[in-house]
């Protein structure tokens, strides 16, 4: 079956070759004329993958990619940019871009890295069926349910993405021991590389702020080796 991509770019030129080129190559491609587009088509489609231009009327790539992540959290998507500042790629790899690339740029080194996204997002749906038929389990003094993807503590509910799920999942399952990054990178990445390098710091961030609430868990950075996931008795 074809995978279908959500295209947003505002150049005519552009966009009609870059959708002729990703058709050629077996893709069933929806393209978006600016930002505000694309989210209504998000809105009514399910998508394998986005590309998403920066620079776009209406809703900019980056405010874009918020809303549709919001919307769901487990599509990939990657930027493309005319712009080659390294504050834009580190406010694209923040927003938990899935790679970022500067036009112009090699067509068929693009279609690559959307096959390599694909393929890592579907061996993370994978890991995470695997966590879904654990039961609700204690984490310190949170509760963690992987099935409904909720953090509990105190009487209070959290709501939680599908990837932190099996990050907290993978960090727990190695807790209070020394995780290296390539193995963490690996099992809940797919594979390591500085995109998903940048990702994996991004979402240990989001972590941590989950479990802020309990003082016995902490998660360490071991500079150039791991991290340590521990729960203090």
């Amino acid at each position: 079956m074809e995978k279908r991509i959500l295209l947003a770019d505002d150049d005519i030129d552009f966009g009609t070759t870059l959708k002729q080129y990703l058709e050629l190559n077996k893709f069933e491609v929806v393209w978006a004329k600016d930002g505000s587009e694309a989210l209504d088509l998000f809105k009514m489609h399910s998508f394998d993958i986005c590309i998403i231009d920066v620079m776009m009327p209406k809703l900019d790539g980056f405010k874009l990619s918020k809303k549709l992540s919001k919307k769901n959290p487990e599509t990939p998507f990657l930027f493309l940019t005319a712009r080659k500042a390294k504050e834009d790629r580190i406010k694209g790899l923040s927003l938990g871009a899935d790679d970022y690339i500067s036009k112009p740029f090699d067509v068929e080194e693009l279609i690559l890295r959307i096959n390599n996204i694909i393929k890592r997002t579907n061996q993370q749906q994978t890991i995470s069926l695997e966590t879904d038929k654990e039961e609700p389990i204690a984490i310190g003094k949170y509760l963690f349910d992987s099935k409904n993807l909720t953090l509990s503590i105190n009487g209070k509910s959290a709501k939680i993405t599908e990837k932190e799920a099996q990050l907290i999942y993978f960090l727990f399952t190695n807790k209070n021991k020394l995780i290296p990054r390539d193995d963490i990178l690996a099992k809940v990445w797919g594979q390591s590389n500085f995109f998903s390098g940048r990702s994996m710091d991004v979402f240990i961030t989001r972590v941590r702020k989950h479990l802020k609430e309990d003082p016995n868990i902490s998660i360490n950075s071991v500079r150039g080796v791991g991290l340590e996931f521990v729960i203090k008795d």
